[in-house]
């Protein structure tokens, strides 16, 4: 039972989902086979139908996003390349160095705005050996999130990601895109996933976070690239049997929660705006354009702030010593949202 049964709202992460009644239905009357030997007819149906809406030759089946992102980084890479990467990105951030115990491969920084790099950044990050001395590695990927966890939930837009394409090219890298939560960027941007994605080599995408299934992400890619990471994921020992249950879930939430996320939204603007409207907070308020909403408030650190909202029955993380995050998802409602207003408007 998750955290709203027992009478809390639980804001922590749109991770904390748990799957809705349909959605165990799908689970229950799925097909499956042995997905390591190929011949689970679930996970083939999920990895197809992402890499068409992806638009993109192939896909692959993965536990989780952070094994997704790390197969992707070996196979794009070879040891003692450089991966470009927004200062604040996951990979980065909050994936265990897998970048350099896994891959062999150092990072190149960029200062970035709200997590998003921009064109010229990128560029002027990348690296090459030759005419170096030997002194640069050689810079093989450019790394984007799509939303931006750390920059609040914002998105790209459009024309920034193909100019990116438009660097990753001139420059021979290979374009990655963190995709957690692209679903969220493509509601948000009214755009669609082979739209945004156009001219990018790879994505991973999850489906345990605002879709709501209870494991998994598909790395989508072309048909080399997918057996380049077949390989991988088989070391890693991400090979799964009869995974279908949970592809099952993926496609339910493919068919069922892709355009509710609007309202994930629109409730982390409501209580965006109730804290904006509240003297003592401080938010980004531009930054508040899918599920997400850094805040602080002013004279108390986060875990004060995080521990006033924990006694109204309402459940958020830390981010930092002055900062909290609350994420929407499909278990929060308006009742809750009211709730959190509630609870801002009792700061004093």
């Amino acid at each position: 039972m998750g955290a709203e049964g027992r009478g809390r709202v639980d804001l922590r992460s749109d991770t904390v989902t748990q799957p809705t009644d349909a959605m165990r239905e799908a689970m229950r009357v799925a097909h499956v086979g042995d997905d390591v030997l190929g011949d689970d007819p679930t996970v083939k149906t999920l990895e197809a139908r992402m890499a068409t809406m992806c638009g993109m030759e192939a896909a692959l089946f993965m536990p989780s996003g952070t094994m997704a992102n790390a197969v992707a980084v070996r196979a794009h890479t070879q040891p003692g390349d450089e991966i470009v990467l927004e200062r604040e990105a996951h990979i980065y951030q909050y994936e265990g160095g897998g970048y350099a115990a896994i891959s062999g491969c150092s990072v190149a920084l960029v200062d970035g705005d709200r997590g998003r790099m921009h064109p010229s950044s990128v560029a002027s990050a990348i690296r090459k050996s030759a005419g170096s001395q030997g002194h640069y590695p050689d810079a093989t990927l450019i790394c984007v999130e799509n939303t931006a966890n750390r920059g609040g939930g914002a998105c790209y837009d459009q024309s920034t990601l193909d100019a990116i394409v438009e660097v990753g090219r001139a420059q021979g890298c290979a374009l990655h895109v963190d995709g957690a939560r692209m679903m969220n960027a493509a509601v948000a941007t009214s755009s669609t996933p082979a739209r945004m994605l156009k001219g990018w080599d790879s994505v991973s995408v999850c489906l345990s976070k605002g879709l709501g299934a209870p494991v998994g992400s598909v790395l989508v890619g072309s048909t080399a690239f997918i057996a380049r990471a077949h390989r991988w994921r088989k070391m890693l020992g991400g090979g799964m049997r009869q995974a279908g249950v949970l592809a099952a879930a993926g496609l339910h939430a493919l068919d069922h929660h892709v355009n509710r996320l609007v309202d994930d939204h629109a409730r982390a603007r409501r209580m965006a705006e109730a804290m904006a409207n509240h003297g003592s907070f401080h938010l980004d308020l531009d930054a508040v354009q899918t599920n997400m909403v850094y805040f602080g408030v002013d004279g108390w650190s986060a875990l004060q702030t995080q521990a006033h909202l924990a006694e109204a029955g309402i459940d958020v993380l830390t981010i930092d010593d002055a900062r909290c995050r609350l994420v929407t998802h499909l278990h929060i409602t308006d009742e809750h949202v009211t709730r959190v207003e509630a609870a801002v408007a009792s700061v004093v």
